[in-house]
């Protein structure tokens, strides 16, 4: 089963270079058009938007990715 996170959430994540952390910004259940992709999510599957705490870039992961801290 995989974990379902909500806005506010902390979590980490691992980039090219190494692990982040930082918080959910938004659930997206729908569709969505990021940074220049068309990023597949539904209800059952969503994408989370992530804000890194160190650099404030923004990313976004689908919850296999992600763990709550």
């Amino acid at each position: 089963m995989t974990t379902r996170f909500s806005v506010g959430d902390h979590v980490r994540w691992n980039s090219e270079g190494g692990e982040v952390e930082g918080r959910i910004i938004k659930v997206h259940t729908k569709d969505v058009e990021f940074k220049g992709r068309t990023r597949r999510c539904s209800p059952e599957e969503p994408q989370y938007e992530v804000t890194s705490d160190k650099t404030g870039h923004d990313a976004m992961h689908k919850g296999t990715a992600l763990t709550k801290l």
